[in-house]
């Protein structure tokens, strides 16, 4: 495999982390719990300890870990290692000691973050996505973009976490529901019905990301009723009047004291795009980089918002969305569970899933409402491993 990530055996990452302690518990999530640990040396690290039940075997465990360890990018978490021992499969990260985005925007008793680390936090975590998407060999899809999964360090340069997992984390329907869970805000509409997760997916998902960082609300109101819950709804009439009339009081956070107007329309641009219903309307990651710090950068091709279909999309509508949201939640949660955070920040536990015999019928439900989960259950072309492959990838 190389010498770019190293073998661990279990017992070394058992007391690595105290027996894998509470005390050292960093979040759970639908991939499984996260431990701090202290390898010999003195080297921090975070240890993801995946959940049982893969249907992957040694070899292809080991396909996918060499994709993930090839991938070398300062806005992206490095993996370290792993261990494979019998049905024990976790992977060794680097620690990032500031903890995630969503804790610090929506933790309680927070400092307000102010605009410069927000833009800061945005570019950087705009470049690690691109690069998953447009330079690595295979590309891939990280399929679970959310504040969460955005961690920082001291210096609140952001870097992204848990890319290539969801081929490595358990596939069975009871994980991809839990997983689903705790990302409900920010699903692209068109996984509602289809089921399948794109680049472009990902880019809506990180769409939400930038209105949080704008607006300083979560993805989720749960006190609002489904269909009405969602901030990227909420939002949309906001960000129409700030792209049209330059106003931007209805959608910026009330908290925020100063920010550069020129600036926060960019991020409000680049917002809107990125959300926009049709997932072949928005733009690529690559293009939502430079976006976001040049005026220079068009994502509207030029046509003034209300006169194109790239505001009004014809082919996926406000009233769509709304319907195929209820739909979705009513099949695959049968009651309102938001939020799930994962790998650093606060620990959280995983909502309660039902047992196999509920998760059949489940099954059944979806089937008949047309949802299928290709993308979550089956192989994607795009993350397939060239095991031979011994090309490094460095980031820019």
């Amino acid at each position: 495999m190389g010498s770019s990530r190293s073998l661990f055996t279990y017992e070394e990452l058992e007391a690595a982390t105290a027996g894998f302690s509470r005390a050292n518990l960093l979040g759970e999530g639908g991939f499984g719990c996260v431990y701090k640990g202290f390898l010999h040396g003195g080297q921090v690290v975070a240890v993801k300890q995946l959940r049982d039940g893969s249907r992957q075997g040694e070899r292809e465990f080991r396909a996918e870990v060499e994709i993930i360890s090839r991938v070398h990018h300062r806005h992206l978490v490095s993996l370290v290692g792993y261990c494979i021992e019998d049905a024990q499969r976790l992977l060794v990260y680097d620690f990032v000691p500031n903890g995630t985005l969503e804790h610090h925007l929506h933790g309680e008793g927070r400092t307000v973050m102010d605009w410069p680390t927000r833009l800061k936090i945005a570019s950087g975590s705009a470049r690690g996505l691109a690069y998953l998407h447009e330079d690595c060999h295979p590309r891939i899809i990280h399929r679970d973009i959310k504040s969460s999964n955005i961690l920082l360090d001291n210096n609140f340069d952001a870097q992204v976490s848990d890319f290539g997992l969801a081929k490595l984390a358990s596939d069975t329907y009871t994980h991809v529901t839990t997983r689903v869970m705790g990302t409900f805000g920010y699903l692209a509409p068109e996984y509602a019905s289809t089921g399948k997760l794109t680049e472009k997916s990902d880019v809506y998902s990180f769409g939400v990301v930038l209105l949080e960082l704008i607006t300083g609300r979560r993805p989720v109101d749960t006190t609002q009723p489904v269909g009405k819950d969602s901030l990227v709804e909420w939002a949309r009439p906001y960000l129409m009047q700030a792209i049209e009339n330059g106003d931007l009081g209805g959608v910026v956070d009330e908290r925020l004291a100063n920010y550069n107007e020129n600036e926060m329309l960019r991020m409000v641009e680049a917002a809107a795009a990125c959300v926009r219903h049709s997932a072949r309307e928005r733009p690529r990651m690559a293009e939502v980089v430079p976006a976001l710090k040049s005026d220079i950068s068009d994502l509207n091709q030029g046509v003034k918002p209300g006169h194109n279909s790239n505001f009004t999309s014809a082919d996926y509508n406000s009233n769509q969305y709304v319907s195929d949201m209820k739909r979705f939640q009513k099949v695959v949660f049968g009651s309102q569970e938001h939020g799930s955070s994962e790998h650093s920040g606060p620990p959280t536990s995983d909502p309660s899933v039902s047992s196999s015999e509920g998760m059949s019928s489940m099954e059944m439900e979806r089937r008949r409402a047309g949802l299928l989960w290709s993308s979550d259950t089956t192989s994607s072309s795009e993350i397939n491993a060239n095991t031979n492959s011994s090309n490094r990838l460095n980031g820019r």
